[in-house]
């Protein structure tokens, strides 16, 4: 022991710097995960807990949805910085940083993790600013505990962020020379200082009236250099609030009430869920089942991919994680059933994306909350447009035909009713996890959260007591998965809603509907150049930001056309999903191309036909408001 201390103590200073930068990093990483993985498994228990004792003492836990909330806020920021490290950030894709020049690649890597390492700076020091006024008033959650201690995770995410991405800089620019260990130190401390000087600018200049042009040509410049999604956002968003004179924490505010929206910590349980169904046999339990239902072959094969992968997807909240998990397992299949490796390839890559509409899918309950629609309503009324959107693709995008189909390995045969039972038996815990989700919350019996604690909570224990397939390893890769999910996606949303704040505050809203009903006579103009914008939208705007600033503005519009919220919100999800499929913010483009070892393009090139097949569906629907309404109306009456 007296050695190695020996040995460390004789280590230059740089490099005695070096080395507890980098286990202070390590530290952080650890400790984000252990307050992401405790908030989330406080946030199952607790409404477990609330369920139980309710019937019994006639009260439940004080203030328990309350406290549920605000364990969402520490899961969303541990969970970004987790993310961060993970490489898990969305971004539109390198950018500049994709092109051959070598010196444009240099600069991009350095625009993009400077320019999100100062932004993350600005927001921390406006966080401050709110949890200090919060401070101020003094107010309690429960048991005396104040709610400002709970906000403390928005500062310090965000300035562990920006301290993590000037530390990427001042790795880029190692890169670009020597110095040695002490030009090592030199440049860590260089790019730790970014996010200092972007506290320093929002302590000054908060208040103060800036100029909108720069920062909007300097976000451009972070933006196409592949800075992060929620940076540019949140940026946006600063640049309005600066250029109006109007206070910062405003954005940290807009951060801290969707973060803790009543029906907001549905979505990390329902997300838990799904990934314990994915990390485990489940997939292929229920490939077995639809594979005997369709009686194999091509066509039949085709179905039962495209049914499973819209069901995963709703569960696990990402068509990506569908991919990844179902993508090796359903594209031999299909190969053997006679597919052509690339019609395969766009089969599973684009049915991923259906399960959007179908409950208990993360966007489904994001409209839900940001249209403030009851969540059950929004869950009843996409199965309909959900099973057309399924028959569009395999019947218009061209995956049932028989023209181009290899000599089959596996013939199609009649329905063997006998391996059916057995493949049901076998997924039997898997097949009522539906019911329990769904069945909870329509038939009244518990809340969104606690139908979502219900659902992940049967996932745990049918995978690890009745399948054995969970251990505490797997367990906790969820947990931190999960934590990665949500964290990426709640800073793109808390962003994106100060944006939104803004331009509703702005009066936009207000000037769309004299715009539209300027230029579109009727409703049904209206509807072909929602379905048309919408694809355009989809195609350059994370899912998630898109229903976040697009629904407030375009639901007002829409309700003035005499079109039902319900139905403009599966048009709205219906065209967005669109956007999984098309660069460059179609995501599964990139997961398909790294799970299939297939070049981009010609995944690109194999989902054409589905895109169309998908928009064909969704003009259907806009057209057809029954099959958005008739189920939630039938069950209501």
């Amino acid at each position: 022991m007296a050695a190695r201390e020996s040995g460390a103590s004789s280590l230059p200073p740089p490099l005695r710097s070096e080395r507890l930068a980098g286990a202070l990093g390590q530290t952080a990483e650890r400790l984000a995960e252990c307050f992401a993985s405790g908030a989330l498994v406080l946030m199952l228990l607790l409404p477990l807990a609330e369920i139980a004792v309710r019937p019994l003492l006639g009260e439940g836990i004080q203030n328990q949805p309350l406290l549920v909330q605000h364990l969402g806020l520490i899961l969303a920021m541990a969970g970004a910085v987790l993310a961060e490290r993970g490489g898990h950030l969305t971004t539109l894709g390198p950018g500049l940083a994709a092109l051959p020049q070598p010196w444009l690649r240099t600069f991009a890597g350095w625009a993009g993790a400077g320019g999100t390492a100062l932004l993350c700076g600005v927001l921390a020091q406006a966080s401050w600013t709110f949890v200090a006024s919060e401070m101020a008033g003094g107010r309690l959650l429960a048991y005396a505990l104040p709610g400002w201690l709970i906000q403390l995770a928005m500062p310090l995410g965000f300035a562990v962020l920006g301290v993590r991405y000037g530390s990427k800089l001042s790795s880029k620019l190692g890169g670009q020379g020597g110095g040695g260990a002490s030009g090592s130190l030199v440049r860590r401390i260089a790019g730790l200082l970014l996010p200092v000087l972007g506290w320093g600018l929002a302590a000054q200049f908060d208040g103060e009236t800036l100029p909108l042009l720069p920062l909007l040509l300097l976000l451009t410049v972070v933006l196409l250099c592949g800075a992060p999604i929620f940076a540019v956002l949140g940026g946006l968003a600063l640049a309005l609030f600066w250029a109006e004179g109007q206070p910062l924490a405003a954005i940290p505010l807009s951060h801290y009430q969707i973060t803790v929206n009543p029906s907001l910590p549905a979505l990390p349980l329902f997300t838990l869920a799904g990934l314990i169904f994915a990390r485990t046999g489940a997939a292929a339990r229920l490939g077995a089942l639809f594979t005997a239902l369709s009686g194999g072959g091509a066509r039949g094969t085709a179905i039962a991919a495209a049914v499973l992968c819209s069901v995963f997807t709703a569960f696990t909240g990402g068509s990506g994680v569908t991919i990844l998990a179902l993508g090796g397992l359903l594209l031999p299949l299909l190969t053997q059933a006679g597919l052509p490796q690339r019609r395969g390839i766009g089969l599973v890559t684009s049915a991923s994306a259906l399960g959007v509409l179908l409950a208990p899918s993360v966007p489904l309950i994001m409209y839900a909350i940001i249209a403030r629609v009851p969540i059950n309503t929004m869950f009843l009324a996409g199965l309909l447009p959900a099973a057309l959107m399924v028959a569009c693709l395999l019947m218009v995008g061209g995956f049932l035909r028989r023209d181009g189909l290899a000599p089959a390995a596996v013939a199609a045969r009649p329905t063997d009713w006998a391996a059916v039972r057995s493949a049901a038996w076998h997924a039997r815990w898997e097949i009522a996890a539906p019911l329990v989700a769904i069945g909870s919350l329509a038939g009244g019996l518990a809340t969104p959260t606690e139908s979502a604690a219900l659902t992940a909570a049967y996932a745990l224990l049918t995978q690890a007591w009745a399948q054995r397939e969970v251990d505490a390893a797997l367990l906790r890769r969820c947990l931190a998965d999960c934590a990665q999910v949500i964290g990426g996606i709640m800073l793109i949303l808390g962003m994106a809603l100060g944006l939104t704040n803004y331009l509703v505050d702005a009066g936009i809203p207000d000037a769309a509907i004299e715009t539209a009903q300027a230029w579109l006579p009727n409703k049904w103009a209206f509807l072909l150049a929602l379905n048309v914008f919408l694809l355009f939208a989809g195609a350059l705007m994370e899912i998630f930001a898109a229903i976040v600033v697009l629904v407030p503005l375009l639901l007002p519009v829409a309700t003035s056309y005499g079109i039902d919220p319900v139905h403009f919100g599966i048009i709205f999800l219906a065209n967005i999903e669109m956007g999984f499929l098309c660069p460059p913010a179609g995501m599964n483009l990139y997961f398909a191309s790294a799970m299939f070892g297939r070049p981009l393009r010609e995944v690109a090139a194999s989902v054409l036909p589905a895109v169309a097949a998908i928009f064909l569906g969704a003009l259907a629907i806009s057209l057809l408001p029954f099959l958005a309404t008739w189920l939630p109306g039938l069950l209501a009456g």
